[in-house]
């Protein structure tokens, strides 16, 4: 039964990752900007790297980098079927199933994107499917972002070394609901470790319990 619940879970993150991301790439201009609230923008951009913009340069880089996603996700996949035949606390469970599928979300992106639709940039909204083929080949798309909360911003005190005087934003990131996904699976295993854990722990212990009573009983 939890199996179907993880299942639910990873196609639930994976649904709405994908419509927001699609909506943006068919309906925004590159760095086009809709305000929600005063801390809540939809900022469109692509990352054709890792996180927080860091990039693997060339073709090969890129390529190297769809094919460890890849291995990630299947990876993480194995790793939450065997929680769930081990009877992994269930929270945990819960939370690398996140992970997992906020890595398959960016995944997608990067693997098939570029053959899906066609270039954003010029000043153009990009089309699905156009006829000239996409603006990439397999595994060398770009990661779609959009999601920006820029709670509060100004400039560091003189006295901050390094930075003193100089402006801040925070949060600066532009992300996607596939990187919250990850976000929030960390977070909840952090936090909540002890908790996850401490079920294991106690069934180590269960069995030299057992051993010490019959020894007991053995020698009364």
């Amino acid at each position: 039964m939890k199996s179907y619940k993880v299942i639910l879970i990873i196609l639930a993150v994976l649904v709405v990752d994908q419509a927001v991301k699609i909506w943006a790439k068919t309906h925004m201009l590159m760095g086009e900007e809709i305000v929600i609230t005063n801390w809540w923008r939809l900022h469109f951009t692509e990352n054709p790297g890792m996180a927080f913009g860091m990039v693997l340069p060339g073709v090969s880089g890129k390529l190297f980098l769809s094919i460890f996603r890849l291995a990630a996700v299947i990876g993480g996949g194995w790793y939450v079927v065997h929680l769930l035949r081990t009877k992994a606390h269930w929270g945990f469970v819960v939370a690398c199933s996140l992970i997992l599928a906020g890595a398959i979300g960016n995944m997608i992106d990067g693997a098939f994107y570029g053959l899906m639709f066609s270039d954003s940039y010029g000043g153009s909204v990009a089309q699905l499917f156009p006829k000239g083929g996409g603006y990439a080949g397999f595994l060398q798309g770009h990661v779609v972002d959009m999601m920006w909360f820029p709670l509060f911003h100004g400039f560091f005190p003189s006295w901050v070394p390094i930075w003193g005087g100089e402006y801040f934003e925070f949060f600066r990131p532009v992300f996607n609901v596939a990187d919250s996904a990850i976000t929030s699976g960390v977070f909840v295993i952090l936090v909540f470790q002890k908790y996850f854990f401490v079920e294991e722990t106690e069934n180590e212990q269960e069995p030299t319990t057992n051993t010490t009573t019959i020894q007991q009983h053995l020698f009364v």
